[in-house]
């Protein structure tokens, strides 16, 4: 296990983020998506197999680069390049820059930027319904998923995680397009997020202290077509007191997805306000462990 190398890159994430500004640092995740993009331009079919292809040639070239990394006899050089795995403080200051824009304009404009559905018409309640739903789903995909991996199996595990959620975000989709190409990205998306997924819900639940939320999140989740996307944000909604989810437009086409929770419809401000307050105990939870299962192993 990796724990010390997991605090550490959990430090340095909640310290400098992404390093923005940092002009030398080039972030792994951006190469990656410059690497599916290439492919996308020079091989895409509407193939499983040519999908395939890209998934495992991906996967392959980081597993085979970390492994080589991850060779570095330095726990401190282990953990800054861990770091670039996590989005912890990148999650919470991006939500955060949703509630804090002055105009409704504003927020529609930051929510965009966060989300892949359709922005120009939504009121405040669905721009807010967006943003707690993106911070729920992704304290999973960015917090919880890499750093499971990362304890589990170092860097190697963590960057072919991210690898492997980094193919899903940009080629998982059900649409013409992706249905064929995408989808050994997205089954493999759903295996590596089984776990984790289910960790960030019964985290939720016990740090905001609610037994409705730890006793029904999963009733709610499996009404969402993703086995593992729709347990995060149940827990936050009945955590919440709200309902997440229903009817959204995505690329012009109303989805009627069926809602989470069993609260309020109307999404305020406060409520992203409280969705986002889980960071600092969830830090502190994450921080101590760590701490502690260092020094015991």
């Amino acid at each position: 296990m990796f724990y010390s190398v997991a605090l550490i890159a959990y430090l340095i994430d909640n310290v400098f983020g992404e390093f923005d500004g940092v002009k030398f640092i080039k972030h792994p995740i951006i190469l990656m998506g410059n690497y599916i993009s290439w492919f996308q331009k020079k091989f895409y079919a509407d193939s499983v197999v040519q999908g395939g292809i890209l998934t495992v040639s991906l996967v392959f070239i980081v597993y085979t680069i970390t492994s080589l990394l991850s060779l570095i006899d330095s726990v401190l050089v282990q953990g800054f390049l861990a770091s670039f795995t996590l989005a912890s403080k990148m999650l919470f200051d991006s939500v955060k820059d949703v509630i804090t824009s002055g105009s409704l304009e504003e927020k529609r404009e930051k929510i965009a930027m966060l989300v892949s559905r359709d922005t120009s018409s939504m009121s405040n309640s669905d721009v807010n319904k967006a943003a707690v739903e993106t911070y729920a789903e992704n304290l999973s995909d960015g917090v919880i998923a890499p750093l499971f991996y990362l304890v589990c199996f170092g860097i190697v595990g963590a960057y072919v995680y991210k690898a492997i959620n980094t193919l899903d975000s940009m080629v998982g989709y059900r649409n013409e397009k992706y249905e064929n190409f995408g989808k050994v990205s997205a089954i493999l998306d759903d295996i590596v997020n089984y776990i984790p997924a289910r960790i960030t819900a019964v985290l939720i639940a016990i740090l905001f202290a609610s037994k409705k939320a730890l006793s029904e999140f999963n009733a709610y989740g499996k009404k969402h077509e993703s086995p593992n996307a729709g347990l995060p944000i149940s827990s936050m909604a009945l955590c919440l007191g709200v309902r997440l989810g229903g009817p959204t437009l995505y690329f012009g086409k109303l989805k009627n997805k069926p809602y989470f929770g069993d609260g309020r419809i109307n999404i305020e401000n406060s409520d992203v306000v409280k969705s986002i307050s889980l960071k600092k105990n969830l830090d502190i939870f994450l921080i101590v462990l760590l701490v502690i299962l260092t020094l015991l192993f």
